[in-house]
């Protein structure tokens, strides 16, 4: 996974530069102009998630299929009716195209699918960012000043559990002290290799809020046991996005997302892994398939379960999330509701946003069920 484009200031658009062994292509010659009548245009979109979104997406809007290798989506983009086109990230070809809105699905490291979508007053959506390219994505779109929402739903599973949170901190008034998000990864899902991108974030330490202070915490640490979905879960801690933006949009004072596996051996083999020092290092491309191999193991297919606890005055408050078709399905599904909001002439302004800022989260959480996605109370 490239980590940061910040190291190629200096570099011409246009041009390839080779640091180490990363090579970036450094253009900002890509075009795309807003056609309120247009193609909703999903980068990735016949990978593992855009291929689950344009399930999703297919019977709403006409969709423009782009990815580095367009025969590979030509089945798909025939069975619904789209167009599929090549627009490869690390090419320096300029792309250009007329679209309603455009969402990633896939890694864009140096911001190029957000600088053409922003610079062409396009409606954004983005699910694939983790936290430090979350934030420097931020600060980039907001110096360009959006003519339209930009939506950064890149919190675990497209944004699902910020809206999970933010419902649940709805039907209590508005006041929560703590969100703890416990999340259950089932080592059968038919997940694709870019599912297990959070490997390479295990070496680095982050920065969470914890009764409203800054304090800088360590991966796959402060282990808790969680009943998720009627299993015991032993989960640990991970970075993700969420963490960074609830304290901030929904002044929440603590915020923790953690992570177990459906296997106890992937969770012994993890946790080995990080008392050796593997995710120290072992940190670059030369490592990136051992790390990888400890959880990428797809299976015939699995459920995706997210337990989200919110407690506050009055007590504890929680839901679990549970989609028997997997992660993926609930990754996209987390998009497609991104896509519905940004869309909405009614619930979207311009500017940079957040999935747990839509106008009526309650009316997510109670929609899920309609896609086969089970809400468990407690």
């Amino acid at each position: 996974m490239i980590e940061d484009a910040g190291d190629c200031r200096g570099v011409r658009a246009g041009t390839v530069n080779n640091i180490g062994q990363m090579t970036y292509i450094l253009t900002m010659a890509d075009t795309l102009t807003r056609d309120h009548e247009g193609p909703v245009l999903i980068v990735g979109g016949y990978g593992t998630v855009g291929s689950a979104l344009t399930e999703l997406a297919a019977p709403h809007w006409p969709l423009l299929l782009t990815g580095r290798n367009p025969e590979k989506g030509a089945a798909l983009a025939d069975k619904h009716g789209a167009t599929v086109r090549r627009w490869d990230l690390t090419d320096p070809a300029p792309f250009r195209a007329a679209v309603r809105a455009v969402i990633g699905t896939v890694n864009d490291p140096i911001d190029r699918v957000l600088t053409a979508a922003v610079g062409g007053g396009v409606p954004y959506v983005d699910i694939t960012r983790w936290t430090n390219r979350m934030t420097r994505a931020v600060a980039a779109a907001a110096v360009m000043r959006p003519r339209a929402p930009v939506l950064f739903s890149s919190a675990w599973m497209g944004g699902i559990t910020s809206v999970v949170a933010a419902a649940l901190i709805s039907e209590r008034g508005g006041g929560a002290t703590s969100v703890d998000i416990a999340v259950r990864w089932d080592m059968n899902d038919m997940a694709g290799i870019d599912s297990v991108d959070f490997m390479d974030r295990l070496g680095y330490d982050y920065e969470v809020r914890r009764g409203g202070l800054p304090v800088t915490v360590a991966p796959l640490t402060d282990p808790r046991i969680v009943n998720i979905a009627g299993s015991r879960t032993k989960v640990v801690r991970i970075d993700t996005p969420e963490q960074l933006t609830l304290p901030i949009t929904l002044d929440v004072g603590t915020v923790s997302t953690r992570i177990g596996f459906s296997s106890g051996a992937a969770t012994t083999a993890l946790l080995a892994a990080k008392k050796v020092g593997l995710f120290r290092w072992g940190k670059g491309d030369r490592w990136t398939s051992v790390r990888r191999s400890l959880l990428y193991s797809p299976g015939e297919g699995g459920n995706a379960e997210i337990r989200v606890d919110v407690d506050g005055e009055g007590g504890r408050t929680s839901a679990t999330v549970v989609d028997p078709r997997g992660q993926a399905h609930l990754t996209a599904l987390g998009g497609f509701l991104g896509l519905r909001r940004v869309l909405d002439p009614t619930g979207s302004e311009p500017g940079v946003t957040y999935p747990e800022l839509h106008p009526d989260p309650a009316s997510i959480l109670r929609s899920l069920p309609e896609h086969g996605v089970e809400v468990l109370r407690e």
